[in-house]
């Protein structure tokens, strides 16, 4: 008879949430228009800027803002919204009119974005990537005749901090955009300084090195070299040795599993579970058919996500 593993070490590890109520109250909160529009959203609704040529606009960024985040979070097309909104204005008597679909989509193409924050201080940043499935050609048609014109997907780049959960960086790119080609844009939306940097395989690049280097020089860099690594500048150099090269070594004296044990790499999953959490809250499609206004709609739903940690994570512990 053949031999069976023992199962047992393959069973997942269960896990208790202690703080329930808090938790709870966030997730209904997150449902409350009055979380995504404030209480003074009158004063700045219509646009109050500088001229400029040809037709004005109607709108402040902050209006066009609240109408494409209402339409994410409550998985709305653009016309819903517009219809969603102007009902709302309606009840609560406001006299105020509301962008159409026509508006929201041509001014999304510029629309900018800041992710809202809370962490500061030092702080330790997760980088990953994952792709959102957009406006095109099916997959199968792809797979079975080969190349589309049209891409399928896209590829969105984050960085998060993962004691929070909260994203601190944000780039949306093609598809055939590698991720260490990203990382020093990531980077550069980073404020705070950077203790701890955790990274796949993938950014084992020397151009992430380097953007470390000039970005975040005193950060403590958790990348694993590639298996077939090698030594980038030897110890009998006069040059200060590589954070690289010394990952490397240790790997090389104590083993890959050691070395992710002792330097705290498993931080690094965190950066899944944001980007599972933006699938399973805003699903893992673009309806945005526009490069530009994808990028928006990206960084919209980023935003919303920094807002709903705001409202409350839960805070679990171990029990099997």
């Amino acid at each position: 008879m053949p031999k069976h593993k023992n199962t047992q070490s393959r069973q997942k590890s269960l896990y208790r949430v202690q703080n329930w109520a808090e938790y709870d109250k966030a997730l209904v909160e997150r449902g409350s228009i009055t979380v995504w529009m404030s209480d003074d959203f009158e004063k700045t609704w219509c646009y109050a800027g500088p001229s400029k040529r040809g037709g004005q606009f109607d709108y402040s960024e902050q209006a066009i803002k609240i109408m494409l985040t209402v339409e994410n979070v409550f998985h709305l097309s653009n016309r819903a919204a517009e219809g969603f909104v102007r009902s709302l204005f309606t009840l609560l008597k406001v006299s105020l009119s509301t962008p159409d679909h026509t508006t929201l989509s041509r001014r999304g193409k510029t629309l900018k974005v800041k992710l809202p924050k809370k962490v500061s201080g030092h702080i330790d940043i997760v980088m990953d990537s994952t792709g959102l499935k957009i406006y095109g050609e099916g997959e199968w048609k792809v797979r079975t005749h080969g190349k589309s014109k049209r891409r399928t997907w896209r590829k969105l780049h984050l960085g998060v901090e993962p004691e929070s959960g909260e994203i601190q960086a944000a780039k949306l790119t093609e598809a055939k955009v590698s991720d260490d080609a990203m990382a020093a844009p990531l980077l550069k939306q980073i404020d705070q300084p950077i203790d701890k940097l955790a990274a796949d395989g993938a950014y084992d690049k020397r151009k992430v090195y380097a953007s470390l280097n000039e970005l975040a020089p005193n950060a403590r860099v958790l990348i694993p070299p590639r298996k077939n690594a090698r030594i980038w500048q030897h110890a009998n150099t006069k040059s200060e040795r590589l954070k690289r090269d010394e990952n490397l070594r240790y790997i090389r004296k104590h083993g890959r599993k050691a070395w992710k044990n002792d330097a705290d790499y498993h931080i690094r999953s965190l950066a899944e579970t944001a980007m599972f959490r933006i699938k399973t809250i805003f699903g893992d499609k673009l309806s945005a058919r526009l490069m530009e206004t994808q990028m928006t709609q990206a960084l919209i739903r980023c935003a919303a996500l920094n807002t709903m940690t705001h409202l409350g994570m839960p805070q679990s512990y171990k029990v099997a």
